[in-house]
């Protein structure tokens, strides 16, 4: 398969979590009191190149970077995710972006501090990236620019950019920015917001009719075939040039954080064509991803099983979701996701007989965070702790039901009486239990706490619960067994 090169903008996104208790005697601004939970992850063309490679599709990137540790971390995050940083480009002198964000309470940024150099890229520096491009052009199967106004996607940079792959019959998408239409002329497709749409236009786009006319006029203008603009909570919309418009409607539950949607939508849209996806199904798919980003707390990486959940397909089954604590990679793909930004969610129990109770719990467990993780006792785990004649299902038909439920990630067996080793080794972001627990008596609540997470204790369903269905079938089957006996059978 041929490769995508992301050619943009690159930074380091940085959240800092803690919590504020006081306002400052100094000045009256809150204190910010760090827990230690602290995460680093791509950001711009950088998150765009990490969104493709999580998807299957080879991926390079070409940015300018400064020769600093901004940079060191940036590389090192990239190649753990399979992109390749061959054709990162250090400038003496150059800071890298990056962008540091406090994140307080109930995940509310309180403060966004930035560190970035705009200056242009200058022409001998210019001349060697376009050149490099150039020798390998055979390796690539389609262009995206991630412009950031960052200083690298100059117009002259662009254009010969443009020019390289129209000449080799690769199609180029563009993620524009500001009101430099020029810049863009002859690209295949844009990716405008509405904003970003009445910028390039001087239009007003406040309606559809107006996004529409003013789509058809910077097809026109800027030579393009396709203007595809994001509408935020309305969807997407298409124009192509000559043709009638094409819409979808938003695909987000709800909006959380809107900080990468645009990358992410981006990412599968060029990734999908590369795969072979029409034009109008990968704009479908993309916007199911865009809707998934919007719903986390800043940047991360949308994996192709939770597009496919969320468009109604079956994503991942129960071989995927099984994950060994016992071996040595057996939490990788966890801890990527982790890494990633993914807020994740543990709860753990023996569900012995999976029951209504069970799923509503779930459910509500799930919308705590990204990824729900179930420890479950393995059968000799059950039986001390229940007794004999437990469990009545086996360990593989417990697994493979938790596995079948749409808000269930992961399950993962332990065989200890308490999931102390495993919370200590996933170090989830929130510990979740169910029922009349204290939050401090819940098996590895100190050690997620003391790590900057939470600990919920969320109700049961009244009336279900596995002991008690198991009571009821013991004096049905008491009553049944008396009856015969009485019948004389």
């Amino acid at each position: 398969m041929k490769k995508i090169l992301v050619i943009g903008d690159v930074m380091l996104d940085i959240y800092h979590f803690g919590r504020v208790d006081r306002i400052s005697p100094e000045a009256p601004v809150p204190v910010f009191l760090e827990t230690g939970r602290n995460r680093n992850v791509p950001g711009g063309a950088a998150n765009v190149a990490v969104n493709i490679a999580a998807i299957g599709v080879p991926v390079d990137l070409c940015a300018v970077v400064g020769k600093d540790d901004t940079a060191e971390t940036l590389r090192a995050l990239l190649e753990n995710r399979g992109v390749s940083t061959r054709m990162l480009c250090e400038m003496d002198g150059r800071r890298t972006t990056s962008k540091l964000r406090y994140i307080g309470p109930n995940n509310q940024q309180i403060v966004r501090v930035d560190t970035e150099d705009v200056s242009a890229v200058g022409p001998e520096a210019a001349r060697h990236i376009i050149d490099d491009i150039a020798v390998n052009i055979g390796q690539y199967a389609l262009f995206l620019l991630s412009d950031y106004e960052k200083g690298f996607l100059t117009e002259e940079i662009s254009q010969r950019l443009i020019g390289l792959a129209n000449r080799n019959n690769i199609p180029v998408l563009a993620d524009v920015k500001g009101k430099h239409l020029r810049k863009y002329r002859n690209a295949t497709l844009l990716k405008p917001n509405r904003k970003e749409l009445s910028d390039l236009t001087g239009m007003d786009t406040g309606s559809r009719e107006g996004v529409i006319a003013a789509a058809e006029y910077l097809c026109g203008e800027a030579g393009c075939r396709y203007v595809l603009t994001t509408l935020g909570a309305e969807g997407m919309l298409l124009v192509e040039r000559g043709h009638m418009a094409k819409e979808v409607a938003s695909a987000a539950r709800e909006v959380y954080d809107v900080t990468g949607a645009g990358d992410t939508s981006i990412a599968y849209l060029a990734a999908e064509m590369v795969l072979g996806r029409d034009l109008l199904s990968a704009m479908e798919i993309s916007n199911y991803a865009a809707g998934l980003q919007v719903s986390r707390v800043g940047t991360s990486i949308i994996y192709p099983e939770e597009v496919a959940r969320a468009m109604g397909g079956t994503g991942k089954g129960e071989r995927d979701k099984r994950l060994d604590f016992y071996q040595a990679a057996g939490l990788e793909r966890l801890k990527e996701q982790q890494r990633a930004g993914c807020r994740v969610v543990f709860s753990n129990g023996c569900f012995d007989i999976l029951h209504a109770g069970h799923v509503a719990y779930l459910r509500e467990a799930k919308r705590l965070g990204d990824i729900l993780v179930i420890g479950v006792n393995t059968d000799a785990s059950v039986k001390r702790l229940k007794g004999a004649g437990r469990p009545i299902n086996t360990l593989g038909d417990r697994v493979a039901l938790l596995s079948a439920l749409e808000d269930v990630d992961y399950v993962i067996p332990f065989e200890e009486d308490t999931p102390l080793e495993l919370i200590k080794k996933i170090m989830p972001d929130v510990l979740v239990k169910g029922g009349d627990y204290r939050a401090e008596d819940i098996a590895g609540a100190k050690e997620v706490t003391e790590n900057g997470g939470e600990v919920r204790v969320l109700s049961f369903l009244q009336g279900k619960s596995t002991t008690g269905i198991i009571e009821r079938m013991q004096g049905e089957h008491k009553e049944e067994t008396q009856g015969t006996a009485e019948m004389g059978i």
